[in-house]
């Protein structure tokens, strides 16, 4: 890279399914801006962590949904944590970190109010703002109490469990007083699981995973948190108790299809009448700061514990990162390093 520029990715063509490394995006340098540039109210941000989330598959695809798609030749969407570089707002200062939807991009220039200071909570690292206190740990939060209503004595079964919001929302669920199954793609998966806590936890890829699963829950589902859709939605149908809450909050074995497949065991929903309702976590947005705060609370008292997957190689590793999450290459949060954060913030109140 040119000295004075920086890079960034951009689209470059819609995959009608996998992405096609290459082919999908492309790297793009630009001039690097400066304080000059900037207005009143601006804010020049270095960014040092992109989250990496299933749902960017369907920002690519040119359809109605709850964002629009992201253009051809457009930044790629994504949340990141940034430092401040360079500020024209006095509601920023230099050096501070800060949450932004600024994209795939090393540097960006962002309006004050399209920012979020990021405070480090006791127990918590600068990470923790994409992920157990970011949008995936809200994402747990308001889909598990509010649309699941999950209360003691629950048997609650996740999806996805040792990813993201899985993981969070297993957690939760336990401190809710529910019984709790999770379903993961590995036997390290599965003992990670364990280790959480949970009260079981199943690998979906072994031979005997049906028969597993239908002895796991002989006494059907109150909760399920869904992350995955296809057959292991079909099998929860199946399992559902009556009156069940499916919380359906993502469906990654069908984001890279073209023909994405629905649920066969549907009429079950009317037999065991079963709510089943999506939910996305924008609507949230006036309640972030409570769920944050108790979910600080938690991380602090340990009573939540997370986990991370970094991939370095700054914003080049960034299209293969995504690639492989819906290969199942992350326990946790996946994250990309794009820039190694030199300064360490000192712990603060949230």
């Amino acid at each position: 890279m040119a000295p004075g520029t920086y890079q960034t990715v951009v689209l470059a063509q819609r995959p009608e399914d996998s992405i096609v490394p290459g082919e999908t995006f492309r790297l793009e340098s630009k001039p690097r801006p400066t304080e000059d540039d900037l207005k009143d109210g601006d804010v020049l941000i270095e960014t040092l962590y992109l989250s990496v989330d299933p749902a960017m598959r369907g920002w690519l695809k040119d359809r109605r949904s709850y964002l629009p798609p992201v253009p051809i030749g457009g930044v790629m969407r994504g949340t990141v944590i940034g430092k401040v570089v360079a500020t024209k707002s006095s509601k920023f200062s230099v050096g501070e970190y800060v949450n932004a939807n600024s994209g795939w991009t090393e540097v960006a220039i962002v309006k004050d109010k399209e920012l979020q200071k990021l405070e480090v909570p006791a127990n918590g690292k600068v990470t923790d703002g994409l992920g157990v206190l970011g949008l995936t740990g809200l994402t747990a939060y308001f889909g598990l109490l509010d649309v699941g209503k999950v209360k003691a004595g629950d048997f609650v079964v996740v999806s996805g469990a040792a990813g993201a919001t899985g993981s969070v929302v297993a957690q939760i669920a336990k401190l809710k007083g529910a019984r709790v199954l999770g379903l993961a793609g590995s036997e390290e998966k599965v003992q990670w699981l364990k280790d959480l806590g949970l009260d079981d936890a199943l690998n979906y890829k072994d031979p005997e995973f049906a028969k597993r699963f239908r002895e796991a829950t002989k006494d059907f589902i109150d909760v399920f948190f869904d992350n995955v859709g296809g057959e292991i939605l079909d099998a929860a149908l199946s399992r559902a108790a009556q009156h069940a809450r499916f919380v359906i909050c993502g469906a990654i074995s069908q984001y890279n299809s073209s023909k994405p497949e629905g649920p066969k065991n549907y009429m079950n929903i009317i037999a065991m009448r079963i709510r089943m309702q999506g939910f996305i976590v924008f609507d949230y947005a006036t309640q972030y700061p409570t769920a944050r705060k108790e979910l600080a609370q938690w991380l602090d008292e340990g009573k939540i514990q997370r986990k991370e997957t970094i991939v370095k190689g700054g914003l080049e590793a960034a299209e293969g990162a995504l690639i492989d999450l819906y290969n199942g290459i992350n326990t946790g949060k996946l994250l990309v390093e794009i820039k190694p954060d030199e300064d360490k913030p000192s712990k603060s109140r949230l």
